[in-house]
């Protein structure tokens, strides 16, 4: 461990056990009383489970899943380090272990100083007491004293713009007021660590805003924080470098442009197959038989999009020796409760495909793709003349993230719009954008 370094993970693994069904004494009287009720049989059961685990520890047995294995990091101080995975990566399971609310199975984490962690909505809060006397109780908890909390107290309940609900009990607050208020606790308590997990995601856009600021301003002072994220934007611009967990094991530990990258481009899913799909409809001379998305600048596979990434829509077909000889491939993109958001086919460019092979790919690049995040489903279509030939609805699940459209840090704002659009705004004259038509 470097004397810089605030944080030092080794070779850090946590393992659950599946389907466990030997149930063990959660207090000492219930596992007195199953050694003087059955003391072999205690004694053959949990000597079992810790030679049980010592085996599974060094092997990959169906009954255990391994949550973390063999991470290893440091970080320094003052630096913002950003943590990006898929759901089940084990990015969850890492901040518990850093935040010593579960402990590892193998491995050691050294932490100096204080660490304050914004995991989940509510977590420190007593539901009966009032924002006010929450804040007086975690700060407590963290070891200040009650003359620091008062002095830290209106900063507090003012970030969190709670101040018409401080006096009322936090069970009456909503997702919303809860995040506001323990974000606000957590950050203005001056850890030597700040700890923030997705929750940022249930405050409003306004909010989160607010709140990458206040961390940025922390790492600033030479503080510590780790952030995890799905907001790619966020992470790229508040983030001195990230690293990247797949199944539990850190894959990339590097600037923050080269981890989110690496997880765009995670073959986990790989390209999918689209040729036993059955709910089709069309005469069956054209048919889609897969489909992939790739980056337009190095042609590598995309499982996510991020607003404003540069991709490409590869469709694989193959086609019946009696196809038309003018052929035209489509999309659409609509949300999950079907309204439609985008038609692109490739009349529209003047592009009519003629004498086609009987296998191959249309392609589709689009510069700068223009949804902002969110769960969407393509529906892909191919004519055969003025007849469809196969139309899939939806063909495949569109996973999009938060990205950098405008080039500015600005991701949009969902709630108000699902599309982004290119604009300049000016108090110049008009001839600004005047364009020069044909």
């Amino acid at each position: 461990m470097s004397n810089s370094s605030v944080i030092t993970v080794e070779h850090l693994g946590k393992m659950y056990h599946i389907g466990l069904a030997q149930k063990r004494p959660a207090t000492a009287a219930e596992a007195v009383k199953q050694i003087l009720g059955a003391p072999f049989s205690y004694l053959r059961t949990h000597i079992g489970h810790l030679i049980a685990d010592k085996q599974v520890q060094a092997s990959d047995s169906p009954d255990i899943f391994w949550a973390l294995r063999d991470v290893s990091f440091e970080v320094k101080q003052g630096e913002v380090l950003g943590i990006i995975g898929r759901n089940g990566a084990g990015k969850s399971t890492l901040l518990k272990i850093l935040s010593r609310i579960t402990d590892p199975t193998e491995g050691r984490v050294i932490i100096k100083g204080r660490v304050n962690s914004l995991l989940e909505v509510g977590t420190g809060f007593h539901p009966d007491l009032t924002g006010r006397e929450n804040i007086f109780m975690n700060a407590a908890l963290h070891g200040l004293k009650r003359r620091e909390i008062a002095r830290k107290l209106d900063e507090i309940v003012d970030f969190s713009e709670i101040e018409q609900f401080v006096d009322t009990p936090v069970k009456r607050y909503s997702s919303g007021m809860y995040t506001r208020l323990a974000f606000a606790v957590a950050a203005h308590l001056e850890p030597d660590v700040l700890i923030v997990d997705e929750v940022l995601a249930v405050g409003d856009a306004s909010f989160q805003k607010k709140c990458l600021g206040k961390m940025n301003d922390v790492a600033k002072g030479g503080r510590t924080v780790l952030f995890v994220s799905h907001n790619m934007a966020a992470v790229e611009h508040l983030c001195s470098r990230a690293i990247v967990l797949v199944k539990g094991r850190k894959v990339i530990d590097d600037k923050p442009s080269v981890a989110i990258a690496a997880y765009l481009q995670s073959p986990e899913r790989g390209e999918q197959v689209i040729e036993t799909i059955t709910d089709r409809k069309g005469n069956g001379k054209l048919r889609f038989t897969s489909f992939r998305i790739e980056d337009m600048s190095d042609g590598k596979p995309r499982n996510i999009v991020r607003s404003g990434d540069s991709i490409k829509l590869i469709f694989g077909y193959t086609a019946a020796p009696e196809q038309n000889k003018a052929v035209t491939a489509s999309f659409s993109i609509r949300t999950n409760i079907g309204l439609p958001l985008i038609l692109h086919r490739s009349n529209y460019t003047g592009t009519i495909f003629s004498d086609i092979p009987k296998k191959g790919e249309f392609t589709c690049c689009i510069p700068r793709f223009p949804l902002v995040e969110g769960r969407y489903d393509i529906v892909a279509c191919l004519h055969d003349g003025d007849e469809i030939a196969d139309l899939i609805e939806p063909l495949v699940p569109l996973n999009v993230e938060r990205g950098d459209f405008f080039g500015t840090g600005h991701s949009g704002q969902s709630q108000y719009g699902l599309m982004l659009v290119d604009g300049e705004w000016s108090m110049l004259p008009d001839d600004l954008c005047k364009v020069d038509h044909p």
